[in-house]
């Protein structure tokens, strides 16, 4: 059977105990957190970190003299995992968070991909491999507008103060509920493709003279 050379790594916590006066708690971390003092710092060789694999490489006794093979998921740091997760996890939370806030329902594309990160997590947790299907995060995409309804609500006040048609209608008679349903309705039936094409294609050429500049230097 063939040999493999195995690097292994654990990390021992390095503890401090000191004393600092401050105003609160938390000013007394932050100034902790500061103090580049290690004099009074000691290993904390009853709670080491996990072990877990850094390096593979085929061969025996082979480490860092040829390239190494990729590190199987399950076997890598937990806390690495979890760092490189809570970004997918990020990207699909503000993805499902502007659905929700638009009103509108999450692709099913989108579902798709928020089920496979939840499965990662389990999978994380239990220190198992990463599911198989694989996450393909679309491009970064900008808000081109927004419709807030504080804004319309303060619109309301200053049309009732120029326009006379509404009768005695005041301000506070347009209840919360009615400006959401009217945002829902106006995000439902305007059509922004133009402006959108106008913005994208404005982008392109603010890019292009950018890189034009960059290349020129």
């Amino acid at each position: 059977m063939p040999d493999y050379t195995i690097e292994t790594t654990y990390h021992l916590p390095i503890s401090r105990k000191r004393t600092y006066s401050a105003d609160s708690a938390e000013a007394a971390c932050h100034a902790a957190i500061k103090d580049g003092d290690r004099d009074e710092a000691r290993n904390d060789h009853e709670t080491p970190g996990e072990t877990h694999v850094t390096g593979i490489w085929e061969g025996a006794d082979a480490a860092y003299r040829s390239s190494a093979i990729s590190v199987p998921s399950q076997f890598r740091g937990t806390t690495e995992r979890k760092t490189g997760h809570f970004e997918i996890l990020l990207g699909i939370l503000k993805i499902v968070v502007s659905d929700a806030q638009a009103g509108g329902s999450t692709s099913a594309d989108w579902m798709a991909k928020a089920a496979w990160a939840i499965s990662r997590s389990e999978s994380i947790l239990a220190g198992a491999p990463d599911p198989h299907a694989s996450v393909d995060l679309p491009k970064p995409h900008h808000v081109l507008a927004v419709l807030r309804e504080d804004r319309v609500r303060a619109a309301v006040a200053a049309i009732l103060e120029v326009d006379h048609d509404f009768g005695s209608l005041s301000p506070d008679a347009v209840t919360d509920e009615e400006i959401r349903e009217a945002c829902l309705t106006v995000v439902t039936v305007m059509d922004f493709s133009d402006q959108t094409g106008t913005a994208e294609f404005q982008a392109a050429m603010a890019a292009l003279r950018r890189a034009r500049r960059r290349r020129s230097v």
